[in-house]
């Protein structure tokens, strides 16, 4: 079996490590950072209008975004691709149609969450994964190591991709008009897909390989195809949205959506330890993903463990499935329910977020400036929650401002016991000793931010949206 992008490895790197939260909080430059839009600005810029108006447009009129360029994918052929996906994800895959897509989670043999990835089923034996690259990265070298009978192909995102471009290119479409565009520009009108199905149109005559969901409340669409239809598929939809108040989304947009819709993308894989993935950190390359995670926030332990997360601390308990023999069944079978965290939202203190402000003006102090609309600065970020009492109930992850809502807003991971709507909090945001190495976090003192409890997801058209599509 060949280490992945050969060279030296992941265990090689824990190995010289003798502190490896402190290397990932203060020395590496995460691949996939938020504010590295620098990446992909040759591609998407940040802005195409302003971020404010872009953001109001998925809730009031239409939203065009291009995921091309930032995701990786993995396409997995051969008859044995089915018995790999269903041995390592936690969820059931045993409706798994062709006509369907499934968010895939994958898990070490501990129970702590590698990553997640959404997987189409193209035909019996082919299946495209999409984005998460630890995930992937985990099934490629399942499928070496277990000698299961399939071929893998591998697509990088645009920045790393040697060839300059994609397999495909990849739009989603989001806003209450976004079914009245897609009717509109759909040869002979849009099919009725049911949520998380996928079906095949045209679009000014190209084909065009759609899955409904939904991310802002509405019941949207990701479009896809041959990377050399973009350009013309792309226009097309834009000249049908025009009267529909169809904006495209810029990359700062685009990652403010989590605020309201609730995933927590990329947690910190739960890989560097434990004896049982020596030979998958020794197959990992010592300059991959893996190796460059980029820690942030208020939240430090010596232990890496202390960053691992579960399927639960994801919200992802609802489609954990024990009806197959998986990867890290047994240990998440036997994890007590207290030590099963809740994903929930956190709503800031206005007052608080206020004085955060103000204190850039004027002789100081200066507190953790406020990035907007995408305030983390870590990948993944972990400010410390404390209960009124001081006890630390849990960490507060992917932060930001929602212009529709108002709210500076947070998705954090809690104990059960403060995870009830309406529970008051304190988050501690910016990080101790004025600051890590990081290049991009100044010097700043922390500050004690009062917070709500809310529920995940925040935007009330989305919990409707979801509560309808549970079957």
């Amino acid at each position: 079996m060949v280490k992945a992008n050969g060279g030296r490895s992941l265990q090689t790197l824990v190995d010289e490590k003798p502190n490896l939260v402190e290397y990932f909080h203060n020395d590496t430059l995460a691949p996939h950072y938020r504010a590295r839009t620098g990446l992909t600005a040759a591609f998407i810029p940040p802005e195409f209008t302003n971020w404010r108006d872009e953001q109001r447009a998925w809730r009031e009129s239409a939203i065009l975004f291009d995921q091309s360029h930032h995701m990786p994918e993995l396409m997995l052929r051969g008859p044995d691709a089915f018995r790999l996906l269903e041995k390592l994800g936690i969820n059931s895959l045993a409706n798994f149609t062709i006509d369907r897509a499934k968010q895939f989670v994958a898990c070490t043999p501990r129970g702590h969450v590698i990553g997640d990835c959404v997987v189409y089923r193209l035909a019996e034996d082919l299946f495209e994964l999409i984005s998460g690259m630890p995930v992937l990265n985990w099934v490629q070298y399942n499928a070496e190591a277990g000698g299961y009978d399939v071929t893998i192909e591998r697509d990088d995102p645009t920045p790393y991709n040697p060839t300059g471009r994609r397999w495909f290119y990849r739009f989603q479409l989001e806003g209450p008009n976004a079914g009245l565009i897609f009717n509109d520009v759909v040869e002979g009108g849009a099919p009725e897909i049911a949520f998380f199905r996928t079906a095949k149109v045209k679009i000014d005559g190209c084909e065009v390989l759609v899955l409904r969901h939904g991310m802002a409340g509405h019941l949207g669409a990701e479009l896809s195809g041959p990377y050399e239809d973009m350009e013309k598929v792309r226009a097309a939809i834009l000249r049908a949205g025009k009267k529909h108040g169809l904006k495209q989304g810029g990359t700062k947009t685009y990652f403010s959506t989590i605020f309201e819709f609730g995933w927590m993308p990329y947690p910190l894989p739960g890989i560097y330890t434990g004896e049982e993935l020596r030979e998958f950190r020794e197959w990992l390359s010592g300059n991959g993903w893996e190796a460059n995670a980029q820690l942030g926030g208020s939240f430090i332990s010596d232990n890496i463990e202390d960053y691992y997360v579960t399927p639960w601390d994801l919200g992802y308990g609802h489609i954990l499935k024990f009806d197959h023999d998986f990867i890290g069944r047994q240990a998440l079978e036997a994890t007590p329910a207290e030590k099963r965290r809740q994903k929930v939202t956190l709503v800031w203190n206005r007052d608080d977020v206020e004085a955060i402000f103000a204190s850039a003006l004027g002789e100081g102090p200066r507190y953790k400036a406020i990035d907007l609309p995408v305030a983390y600065y870590g990948w993944p970020q972990f400010d410390e929650v404390r209960a009124m009492d001081g006890t630390l109930v849990g960490h507060s992850c992917h932060c930001g401002y929602s212009n529709n809502e108002g709210e500076m807003l947070s998705l954090a991971m809690l104990s059960t016991q403060s995870a009830t709507p309406g529970t008051e909090v304190t988050l501690t945001w910016g990080e101790p000793g004025g600051g890590s190495r990081k290049p991009h976090v100044e010097r700043h003192q922390q500050f004690k931010v009062r917070a709500v409890v809310a529920p995940v997801p925040y935007a009330s058209s989305v919990q409707k949206m979801k509560r309808a599509a549970i079957s």
